[in-house]
């Protein structure tokens, strides 16, 4: 029996998703757990897992087309089983159609020549002959072409630009149906249709380092979701941003020796663990956090929303965006469990294999641009988010000792966006307070 492969949830504000790539062609063998297609999601790509043993018998949605959750992608069965076509739409039924059906009144009223005799005499009316309806369409070709459909379906048709000739009806007479255009506009979605001279997209085309090229490319479902969200943030939410510089000697003194250590216990992996700064900073905000609740609360209008865990995500680069995998219970993991989470999430992320609940239901954000060599920026809050952390790099500078002794140091500044409806001045002050003095003192993570 056959298995209809339908477009999934991937995400809690998905509504729409675009097949990007088909691992899988017609006629191939597939088994539970093996990947059928990449699918772009308003947060990722994701790959789209099969669940059942036998043939691909037949793929409907083609690679670049968009289609709405529950749409039919693909089918699973048996080698030879015959597939019907895309199944079509189920028809919502037409309220004037309706009330006429239940009235027992005609589709479409008398033709005008008529009325004249109904007016004269309205009691005993002639009986009306039968009218067929006609439409006049012009083809491209110049011919003239009549065709019978209903209303509903010539105003649906003429919405979707669709000409009623090329479609075959289904009701009494061949007459064409709301049903018979939904079912051929849905068919017709899944074979691209070359784009009118006016309206072609240059392709994309990969720029060398050192050149610059002169193209248009679409935005992609990331982007377009990236944009919404960030601009919902700025307009919705009134940012304050607090920075404050700390000695990162410590932090990475700290980290070698660690690693080191590491080194020489071993591991079970190919490769020994290595603690990265964005563990220790991790670990230090769930700690923090703990001393400073108002940080990990949420805005919901009439009350705020106080969150007894803490949910860290992280932001990771990925092609054409960014995605922020969550770690859940931060607040509870040492610093070795941490780490392995992150590094575990990384790699989800690079190889597109992130789920829906490791990238939702954050309480708090890390970003860092660090390792790029950007010495401090501010993020813009992930809602519902109250705030977000931004780490810039480990700069070597002069600094001044206790004694007010020039000599050579290494500082990073951290910035703090917060949400001045949750998080007021001396509150985001104490946070980075208290995130500070763990980070320059980062023994005490070990206790």
């Amino acid at each position: 029996m056959s298995t209809i492969i339908e477009m999934p949830k991937l995400s809690d504000t998905m509504s729409v998703g675009t097949v990007v790539k088909w691992h899988k062609q017609v006629g191939d063998k597939v088994s539970n757990g093996d990947i059928l297609a990449e699918i772009e999601t308003d947060k990722a790509t994701m790959e789209l897992e099969n669940f059942d043993d036998g043939v691909l018998l037949k793929i409907f949605v083609q690679e670049g087309i968009e289609v709405s959750i529950g749409s039919s992608l693909a089918v699973v069965g048996e080698e030879g089983e015959v597939v019907e076509d895309l199944p079509a739409p189920v028809e919502e039924s037409d309220p004037i159609e309706e009330k006429q059906k239940d009235k027992g009144i005609a589709e479409e009223p008398p033709p005008e020549s008529l009325i004249p005799a109904l007016e004269e005499d309205s009691q005993t009316p002639p009986p009306l002959p039968e009218v067929k309806e006609e439409k006049v369409i012009e083809t491209s070709v110049g011919t003239i072409d009549r065709v019978l459909a209903s209303p509903l379906a010539k105003k649906i048709a003429q919405d979707l630009k669709i000409e009623l000739s090329q479609i075959s009806g289904s009701g009494p007479s061949g007459r064409i149906t709301k049903k018979d255009v939904l079912s051929y506009k849905q068919v017709d979605t899944v074979t691209e249709k070359p784009l009118p001279a006016d309206q072609v997209v240059n392709p994309i085309v990969v720029q060398s380092k050192g050149e610059l090229l002169d193209q248009v490319v679409p935005v992609s479902k990331m982007r377009s979701i990236i944009a919404q969200r960030l601009l919902e943030s700025k307009s919705t939410i009134p940012h304050f941003y607090l920075q404050k510089e700390i000695d990162s000697q410590p932090l990475r003194l700290a980290r070698e020796a660690i690693n080191q250590r590491l080194a020489q216990r071993g591991s079970p992996h190919d490769k020994p663990l290595k603690i990265t700064l964005n563990d220790f900073i991790l670990k230090a905000c769930a700690e923090s956090i703990k001393w400073v609740p108002e940080i990990n609360t949420s805005w919901e209008n009439d009350q705020i929303r106080y969150h007894g865990n803490v949910h860290l995500a992280f932001g990771v680069a990925v092609e054409d965006g960014l995605v922020t995998p969550v770690i859940k219970n931060a607040e509870s993991l040492d610093l070795t469990t941490l780490s392995l989470e992150a590094k575990s999430m990384i790699g989800k992320a690079k190889s597109k294999k992130l789920t829906p609940s490791e990238m939702t239901g954050s309480t708090f954000t890390v970003t860092n641009l660090g390792m790029f060599g950007i010495d401090f920026f501010s993020g813009i809050i992930n809602p519902p988010n109250a705030a977000i952390l931004s780490v810039g790099a480990s700069i070597k500078k002069p600094v001044l000792d206790s004694s007010g002794n020039l000599q050579a140091g290494e500082r990073m500044t951290l910035g703090l966006s917060c949400d001045h409806r949750l998080v007021d001045g001396a509150v985001g002050a104490s946070f980075l307070k208290s995130l500070g003095e763990i980070l320059e003192r980062p023994a005490s993570l070990l206790v």
